[in-house]
């Protein structure tokens, strides 16, 4: 059978989707008139696509910890207000905001940045990798079985697409794996390996620990394989550095630390502090006046830190506008930047200052902030009439959070506190790397600080400052076997608080909330009914889009939430005090 690019794939989870290096009139050719994948050149093409337009970002936002709905009751981030609570009458983007922030299934929203979207995207990205794969084969056994250096990287890249959008989709839709037994009880998501070749196929979802094994075995060959030969510009691939942090990051939600730290040492150089001068420096800022201006430094393809962009389908930056309903505010906003903390002695964290973080100014801090990070990069297909799509550039891996995975490591795996406090203290002293006149202001009078050992059991120790808990015997919750010491405790405090502030608006705060078993509520509406998750509770887990459950495939939640709460006993879902 001939290898053919498809217009559309008709899969079976209920989705159509179109790949995007694809033309119209490519359907109006016969059978036989079809482009063939053929050469080595035309899979390295083919394989630009893919990498999914689907951006979690927004989804796992509204499912964690960071935003608020301001028309619920809420405390002012400003402590002088002269009011307890304050709440709004603001309108949400679309209905599927409220129904993500509710922890209820997506219904109303099918387009950019809904499990919808999330869904077929990366399904259609794995797809690709599939047929570039099959061709693979077929390319190199019409070879008498030859594979060049450029088709070797070509595969590592597919299986590394492969890996990276199960990954994505198993940690958005299913629980967090908890070990190799416990995963084996919660569901996973469909793991495709083959192209589509009939009309309706039926898919078994297996388990998550089912999952993490197939995306280790397709993880661990395309290392074998990945170079960065076939591209000029490789940051928005899979190229070797970024290969090394997707490993990094998965072997840390497995819990294998030592491969964490393996390949966190092969980007950012052997033992404990060590940079290889690749983590984000702040002083590119110090001539940015406009948000398109800081949001081009944060997504700079040239930064040593970004180590993989994707270019995703998203209206994020639109949907976190301040005077939104759901947005960076309130108790999000003052245990992220907005107190005086450890190392700066200024009510407002400077980094969040200097890197245009908080963009709506003062005056409107209470309809909200929206980090210049996730600037909108708009492509114009009709410039006069103002048509194109609306870009948000993800910096999918990145140096800076990969060195605080490997600080994690460190201290989880080893209990390496000198190893942790090392590699801490390196990404403190690059957060504060500002220009002259931003050091000067900031630097002023001991205003920025170096983050040391004795700095982290004093100020970490304490559970009334931000991210701060008296104990995290809450992990063990997840496994019998991921227990953290007491000794620990300022130390992953202080792993939480920086995490939280690296990865603000890229989603993974979710994947945190949920690997480590972190219980917390929502407040909605603006009768402020308080909705608690528990570390088991079924609404971790994103409901599939309802399209896909209507085709045949199971749910995300097996346990109706009504029977869950009814487990938990009264007072699961409550009415705030007010």
């Amino acid at each position: 059978m001939k290898t053919k690019y498809l217009k559309y794939l008709t899969f079976s989870l209920g989705a159509v989707f179109a790949l995007s290096s694809c033309t119209d009139s490519f359907l109006d050719k016969e059978p036989d008139e079809r482009v063939e994948l053929k050469t080595e050149e035309q899979i390295v093409s083919f394989l630009t696509s893919g990498y999914s337009s689907g951006n979690y970002g927004w989804i796992c936002e509204l499912s964690a910890d960071n935003l608020i709905d301001n028309n619920a009751p809420h405390a002012p981030v400003d402590e002088d207000a002269e009011r307890d609570e304050i709440y709004y009458n603001l309108p949400y983007y679309d209905r599927g905001d409220e129904e993500l922030f509710s922890f209820e299934p997506c219904r109303s929203n099918t387009q950019q940045d809904s499990p919808s979207s999330l869904w077929s995207g990366h399904y259609l990205a794995i797809a690709t990798a599939n047929q570039a794969l099959q061709s693979m084969d077929k390319i190199i056994a019409d070879n008498g079985g030859v594979e060049s250096d450029k088709m070797r990287a070509a595969r590592g890249e597919a299986l590394l697409i492969r890996a990276y959008h199960h990954f994505i989709l198993v940690n958005v839709f299913s629980q967090a794996y908890k070990d190799a037994e416990a995963s084996k009880q919660d569901i996973g998501i469909p793991y495709i390996t083959e192209p589509e070749t009939t009309v309706s196929p039926q898919y078994d979802r297996g388990t998550v620990a089912d999952v993490y094994d197939k995306i280790q075995n397709d993880l661990e060959e395309g290392l074998k394989y990945i170079s960065d030969i076939n591209y000029e510009k490789p940051k928005w691939h899979f190229n070797t550095n970024a290969a090394h942090a997707f490993a990094a990051r998965f072997y840390l939600y497995k819990r294998e630390y030592d491969k964490v730290i393996e390949h966190a040492d092969a980007v950012l150089g052997a033992g404990a502090g060590s940079t290889n001068n690749m983590l984000m420096t702040y002083d590119g800022f110090g001539e940015c006046s406009t948000m398109e201006d800081y949001g081009n430094v944060w997504q700079d393809p040239d930064s040593k830190n970004n180590l993989m962009l994707i270019a995703t389908n998203s209206v994020m930056m639109r949907r976190a506008q301040p005077g939104m309903r759901f947005t960076w505010s309130g108790k999000p906003l003052t245990e992220t930047i907005w107190f005086m903390g450890p190392t700066w002695n200024w009510s407002i964290m400077p980094t969040a200052m200097v890197s245009g973080m908080v963009m709506s100014g003062y005056s409107n801090v209470e309809y909200g902030l929206i980090p210049s990070k996730i600037y909108e990069q708009f492509q114009y297909t009709d410039k006069v009439s103002g048509i194109g799509y609306p870009n948000i550039i993800r910096r999918e891996f990145t140096a800076s959070e990969l060195l605080l995975e490997r600080a994690e490591a460190r201290l989880i795996g080893n209990q390496d506190i000198t190893g942790f406090v090392a590699d801490m203290t390196a990404y403190v002293k690059s957060i504060q790397t500002f220009d002259e006149d931003n050091q000067a202001h900031y630097g002023a009078g001991g205003g920025l600080k170096d983050l040391t050992d004795e700095l982290i059991q004093r100020w970490f120790s304490r559970a009334a400052n931000p991210n701060c808990y008296e104990n995290w015997d809450f992990t063990q919750n997840m496994s019998g076997s991921f227990v953290i010491p007491h000794e620990l405790t300022p130390y992953m405090n202080c792993l939480n608080l920086y995490r939280r502030f690296e990865t603000l608006y890229d989603g993974l705060r979710f994947f945190d909330l949920k690997r480590f078993g972190i219980e917390y509520s929502h407040k909605v509406g603006r009768d402020g009914t308080v909705i608690e998750l528990k570390w088991n509770d079924p609404r971790r887990a994103v409901e599939i889009p309802q399209e896909v459950i209507s085709a045949g495939l199971k749910s995300s939640r097996p346990v109706s939430t009504e029977k869950f709460n009814q487990s938990m006993g009264s007072g699961y879902m409550k009415k705030s005090d007010k």
